[in-house]
């Protein structure tokens, strides 16, 4: 539903992308994670069509994103990190923009901002940040589109709004959809994704079920820091009673795995992540 085919993409003279390949289908949840600088949100804006390549293919639901075709966009959603909502009302909002999205269900827009508990009537530019981001939430759902991208979408969310982010987003996800969740605050999203993008230095170093890369690794704690020399050790810091550790093997390996560590692990020894995420073990 998504493909990127050797795609070169840079700014100015600093090239960001250079020969990526990507593919994405339906029916899963992708987090999206890198570093500050990554090129998360040039990758979002590339999908959407609102950045083009500068060499490369990319088929977005079988359309050019350059094309920028009608029915292409009518079928992807993008909640940006950065919200600009207009100074109308959410009645005036939705009379105006959802007629651009052809699978638009009302009825279930008002299901989710009174379960979201979203302010009516008032201005939209007068909201709060968290209750813009849960409008435009609720909005993008209720126009149903195969693509939704979401960038830093639990920012300025309180800890009972997270937790509805995380249901509500859990039930859209259908055979038919992709879902692609970019973010730095990993805990919020590591139960409700499936598949983990990690992108570093202009590549991808994983793209993974997150129980693949659940299964090649384990996380320890230790009452002492491990030798940095130990055989098969990733990463480690200190954690509340000694260090936690994160090993390339699967022994005593427990069924949830802390996402932000996987990733600093990651980051910590790119190559080796590599290594034992695509199968090659031997190390």
């Amino acid at each position: 539903m998504i493909e990127f085919e050797n795609i070169q993409f840079g700014y100015k003279r600093q090239t960001l992308f250079n020969g990526m390949n990507l593919s994405l289908g339906p029916g899963q949840i992708y987090g999206l994670l890198g570093l500050n600088g990554a090129g998360k949100s040039t990758l979002l804006r590339l999908f959407g069509g609102l950045l083009f390549p500068d060499n490369g293919s990319i088929r977005v639901l079988g359309y050019d994103p350059v094309q920028r075709n009608p029915s292409m966009l009518s079928e992807i959603y993008m909640l940006p990190e950065t919200l600009h909502l207009p100074a109308i009302t959410d009645k005036n909002f939705v009379s105006r923009m959802a007629r651009f999205y052809p699978n638009f269900d009302s009825n279930y827009l008002e299901s989710l901002l009174k379960e979201m508990s979203v302010p009516r009537g008032q201005v939209l530019a007068s909201l709060s940040l968290g209750e813009k981001k849960k409008f435009h939430l609720a909005f993008g759902l209720a126009c149903k589109p195969s693509i939704m991208i979401l960038d830093e979408p639990t920012n300025g969310l309180d800890i009972p709004s997270k937790g509805q982010f995380r249901k509500i987003v859990a039930e859209a996800l259908t055979e038919h959809r992709i879902l692609i969740i970019a973010t730095h605050q990993v805990k919020d999203i590591e139960l409700l994704i499936d598949n983990v993008l990690i992108l570093h230095e202009g590549s991808f170093i994983c793209n993974q079920n997150l129980s693949q890369i659940s299964s090649a690794l384990r996380i320890s704690q230790e009452t002492s820091r491990p030798d940095s020399n130990s055989e098969k050790l990733l990463y480690t810091e200190p954690s509340l009673g000694g260090y936690t550790a994160v090993w390339a093997d699967t022994e005593t390996n427990s069924a949830h795995q802390d996402l932000e560590l996987l990733f600093k692990a990651a980051m910590s020894n790119p190559d080796t992540f590599v290594q034992l995420t695509t199968g090659d073990n031997e190390l």
